[in-house]
């Protein structure tokens, strides 16, 4: 989905939720799927006021209100309502990892990493369970990731499969992160600078991919608040001696 797109199906929301209910109302209903009101909200306009709600909120959720609301659209795309297997009822950052089926092992090893950070990676090869339609459950790791990284191993570029996800990611006005190793990135990603491997481990590159999406205005609201649902959850686990 492009930028503009999710812009209109934001306002198409908040007109629908003006219509219909009061400001208390609506932030009872928005809070019903997880929704914080706005901070400095808009006290004069209810469609501002919930398109300021909405403006970091994923795909999915966005998808769900819809349908909750009868508006049609995204709710008609099963694939948007339901995330991958992996990601079902997941509150980190969904990132996605396109990569080789003959580099797994590197992708797996980045997802690992990247879990300390509040970040859950999706690695097909590693997350499709065998009895689970595998392009099924790739375009739904597609349609509900916040962002993605491609790992431009030797090869990447002329593999059918990862250009069309990182297509798909670029159509959706997605954010891609290109890890350059052993191949520079090709086509529309080609002018976005590739972040080396270099030597660094695999715990080094995570942190760098980590501080990306904190400082892109894209990304870093959907990931501060993943991160701080993770400390919530250690917070309310933590037993006092």
């Amino acid at each position: 989905m492009k930028v503009s797109e999710r812009l209109e199906v934001i306002d198409r929301i908040g007109r629908e939720l003006q219509s219909r209910f009061s400001f208390s109302e609506i932030d009872i209903y928005l809070g019903a799927f997880g929704i914080s009101p706005p901070a400095g909200g808009s006290p004069n306009s209810k469609w501002v006021y919930t398109k300021q709600a909405l403006a970091s909120v994923d795909l999915t959720t966005l998808a769900k209100i819809l349908d909750d609301l009868d508006m049609g659209a995204l709710a008609a795309t099963r694939t948007l309502i339901t995330p991958p297997a992996n990601w079902e009822g997941e509150t980190d950052f969904r990132l996605f990892i396109s990569h080789l089926a003959k580099d797994k092992d590197k992708a797996t090893r980045l997802k690992s990493c990247l879990a300390a950070h509040g970040i859950s990676g999706f690695v097909a090869h590693e997350d499709i369970h065998p009895t689970l339609e595998w392009q099924v459950e790739i375009e739904r790791g597609l349609f509900s990731m916040d962002a993605m990284v491609a790992v431009h191993t030797p090869g990447f570029s002329a593999s059918m499969w990862t250009q069309q996800e990182v297509g798909f990611a670029l159509g959706r006005g997605i954010k891609v992160i290109s890890l350059k190793m052993g191949e520079d990135p090709t086509g529309f990603i080609s002018k976005r600078q590739a972040l080396p491997r270099l030597n660094r481990k695999a715990e080094d590159v995570a942190a760098e991919i980590a501080a990306l999406l904190t400082r892109d205005p894209l990304t870093a609201p959907r990931l501060q608040e993943a991160q701080a649902k993770r400390q919530d959850s250690f917070a309310a686990h933590d037993i006092p001696f």
